[in-house]
Protein backbone atom coordinates (compact mmCIF):
# COMPACT_ATOMS: atom_id res chain seq x y z
CA UNK A 1 0.00 0.00 0.00
CA UNK A 2 1.51 3.07 -1.08
CA UNK A 3 0.30 6.49 0.68
CA UNK A 4 1.27 10.27 -0.19
CA UNK A 5 3.46 9.77 2.14
CA UNK A 6 6.07 7.67 1.26
CA UNK A 7 6.55 10.01 -1.85
CA UNK A 8 8.04 12.46 0.83
CA UNK A 9 12.19 12.74 1.02
CA UNK A 10 13.91 13.34 4.27
CA UNK A 11 14.28 17.09 4.26
CA UNK A 12 10.38 17.26 3.91
CA UNK A 13 10.18 14.78 7.41
CA UNK A 14 10.34 17.28 10.71
CA UNK A 15 11.26 15.09 13.36
CA UNK A 16 9.40 14.35 16.43
CA UNK A 17 10.42 13.18 19.68
CA UNK A 18 7.40 10.79 20.76
CA UNK A 19 7.40 9.03 24.72
CA UNK A 20 5.35 5.58 24.39
CA UNK A 21 4.42 3.51 26.91
CA UNK A 22 6.69 0.62 27.43
CA UNK A 23 4.12 -2.32 25.99
CA UNK A 24 3.14 -0.67 23.39
CA UNK A 25 6.53 -0.32 21.80
CA UNK A 26 7.15 -3.46 22.85
CA UNK A 27 3.77 -4.57 20.68
CA UNK A 28 4.96 -2.17 17.93
CA UNK A 29 8.40 -3.90 17.96
CA UNK A 30 6.68 -7.31 17.99
CA UNK A 31 4.24 -6.71 15.38
CA UNK A 32 5.54 -4.43 12.43
CA UNK A 33 7.09 -6.05 9.24
CA UNK A 34 10.78 -7.28 9.00
CA UNK A 35 11.52 -4.43 6.60
CA UNK A 36 9.62 -1.90 8.29
CA UNK A 37 10.86 0.62 10.40
CA UNK A 38 9.41 1.95 13.72
CA UNK A 39 9.02 5.13 11.85
CA UNK A 40 7.09 4.01 8.97
CA UNK A 41 4.98 1.97 11.25
CA UNK A 42 4.22 5.17 13.10
CA UNK A 43 3.91 7.20 9.81
CA UNK A 44 1.14 4.17 8.38
CA UNK A 45 -0.98 4.68 11.66
CA UNK A 46 -1.02 8.40 12.09
CA UNK A 47 -1.94 8.36 8.33
CA UNK A 48 -5.11 5.89 9.40
CA UNK A 49 -5.71 7.94 12.38
CA UNK A 50 -6.04 10.99 10.84
CA UNK A 51 -8.00 9.53 8.07
CA UNK A 52 -10.54 7.65 10.60
CA UNK A 53 -10.94 10.95 12.60
CA UNK A 54 -11.58 13.33 9.34
CA UNK A 55 -14.69 10.24 8.58
CA UNK A 56 -15.53 11.01 12.04
CA UNK A 57 -15.47 14.54 11.89
CA UNK A 58 -17.52 14.23 8.55
CA UNK A 59 -19.74 12.18 9.86
CA UNK A 60 -20.43 14.91 12.46
CA UNK A 61 -21.12 17.84 9.87
CA UNK A 62 -23.39 15.62 8.16
CA UNK A 63 -25.79 14.41 11.85
CA UNK A 64 -25.44 18.18 12.14
CA UNK A 65 -26.71 19.38 9.13
CA UNK A 66 -29.45 17.03 8.84
CA UNK A 67 -30.56 18.16 12.52
CA UNK A 68 -30.80 21.61 11.12
CA UNK A 69 -32.96 20.56 7.75
CA UNK A 70 -35.22 18.33 10.45
CA UNK A 71 -36.42 21.33 12.67
CA UNK A 72 -36.50 23.28 9.24
CA UNK A 73 -38.58 21.40 7.25
CA UNK A 74 -40.07 18.81 10.18
CA UNK A 75 -39.73 15.22 10.07
CA UNK A 76 -40.78 13.99 6.48
CA UNK A 77 -43.65 11.91 5.37
CA UNK A 78 -42.74 8.12 5.08
CA UNK A 79 -43.21 7.59 0.47
CA UNK A 80 -43.48 3.91 1.71
CA UNK A 81 -47.39 3.55 0.92
CA UNK A 82 -46.80 6.52 -2.59
CA UNK A 83 -44.50 3.76 -3.24
CA UNK A 84 -46.19 0.85 -3.04
CA UNK A 85 -50.09 2.53 -4.76
CA UNK A 86 -47.29 3.03 -7.79
CA UNK A 87 -45.98 -0.35 -7.98
CA UNK A 88 -49.51 -1.78 -7.71
CA UNK A 89 -50.58 0.89 -10.37
CA UNK A 90 -47.77 -0.60 -12.69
Amino acid sequence: MTSEYDIITMEERESLTVRLPAGLLTQAKLYKAQNESLNDLAIAALTREVSRRKGLSAHSRIIDRREKIKQKTGTQPSSVDLIRQLRVGE
